[in-house]
């Protein structure tokens, strides 16, 4: 008898501390419907030939497939706009493979979860985002877009830019 109390109280012990490891990750109580967390190519990444888009969210939630990207090193108070664009281009996605937008995406850095509404001016931007990067993809030099050394020394490219920042 003492044993199945021992054993409900190490159950309970679990469930308590699997609760308050679910509540730390800052995102809502969903079903995970899709995850990329592993890295492993298991599933097809979403794609539209329409936009000529493709990607991965980290994970899909609930029945409208709410897209996550997950940034564990991050630290912000706020989200950077190259984010917000991912998580843009993942609610595109998920609109165009299930015909059915997904009101918002949500962005998750380390300390901090963001909801990034899905609507008409975040679409418009990303498609100004979108024809920006096929247009500089088209040109022969492209100047450099930051002021930040570490991401020019994490750059592949910073050995034959003459652009990069030491």
């Amino acid at each position: 008898m003492i044993w199945v109390v021992g054993l409900l109280a190490v159950g309970l012990l679990l469930v308590w501390h699997s609760l308050r490891l679910r509540q730390a990750t800052g995102l809502p109580w969903r079903r995970v419907v899709y995850q990329d967390t592993q890295r492993r190519q298991l599933t097809r990444p979403l794609y539209s030939a329409r936009y000529r888009l493709t990607g991965q969210p980290d994970y899909l939630l609930g029945a409208d497939s709410i897209p996550v990207e997950v940034k564990p090193t991050r630290h912000d108070q706020a989200p950077r706009q190259g984010d917000i664009m991912q998580v843009a281009a993942y609610c595109l996605l998920v609109e165009e493979t299930t015909g059915r937008p997904p009101p918002y995406g949500l962005l998750r850095y380390a300390s901090a979860t963001f909801e990034i509404r899905w609507d008409d001016d975040l679409y418009a931007q990303l498609l100004d985002t979108l024809e920006a990067l096929r247009h500089d993809r088209r040109c022969a030099d492209v100047p450099r877009s930051h002021n930040d050394a570490r991401r020019c020394r994490a750059c592949g490219f910073a050995d034959r830019c003459r652009d990069a920042l030491q």
